[in-house]
């Protein structure tokens, strides 16, 4: 793909948010409903994905489409420190993103934030790609290795079970259970560490 190491996708191509300020400015809106509802109304997400763009911008990508000149997917990660060890591991994505902004010492790695498909885009391969376009900006920019606090997709058809429990879940092929977790396992990712509170998102009893 343009701008980074990575194979063509059809008629897409990615790009840092730092190449195409502009793209980025367009997909602002673009992605909303990927997500649920609550995961928009983090105590502290706020605080750590409002530095993204413009200080992180080169760590940003954006998956534009030639065909249609529109963005279709978007990968957002941030800069922290980790000395590599699963006791210096921060406990969750808040965790990530607030140790990023310390400012105590320079970062050593990256960590995945979001991983964002457009609804008309998705199942076509895209969120491969994307961790693909991650794992790529980390070694030019020599913050490996690239972790991501990675939210299984099928977890909320089972509430009942534990998050240590269900990221262990395998199939039959030994491949993890959940689609998202075996998107990352397939790419050679490993789980360091379960986190049953990787976010706080407060809110009345009524919602």
């Amino acid at each position: 793909m343009e701008g980074l190491d990575l194979p063509a996708h059809g008629s897409i191509v990615a790009f840092t948010a730092e190449e195409r300020p502009d793209l980025w400015e367009d997909a602002r809106s673009l992605f909303q409903d990927v997500w649920p509802e609550y995961n928009n109304h983090g105590n502290d997400s706020g605080t750590y994905f409002s530095v993204l763009f413009p200080q992180y911008a080169y760590l940003q990508i954006l998956f534009f489409d030639r065909d249609t000149e529109q963005v279709v997917a978007r990968g957002r990660t941030i800069p922290f420190r980790w000395d590599g060890s699963l006791d210096d591991l921060p406990h969750g994505i808040d965790a990530v993103g607030l140790r990023a902004l310390d400012g105590l010492r320079g970062p050593t790695a990256l960590s995945a934030l979001a991983a964002e498909v457009a609804a008309d885009h998705q199942g076509l391969g895209l969120s491969r790609v994307v961790l693909q376009a991650m794992v790529e900006v980390a070694r030019q920019a020599g913050l490996s290795p690239l972790v991501a606090p990675v939210r299984p997709n099928w977890k909320d058809r089972y509430p009942l079970i534990p998050i240590e429990r269900y990221a262990y879940w395998t199939r039959g092929d030994a491949l993890p259970f959940d689609p998202w977790l075996r998107v990352h396992t397939r790419l050679g990712a490993t789980i360091l560490r379960p986190e049953p509170e990787s976010m706080r998102i407060e809110g009345p009893v009524d919602d």
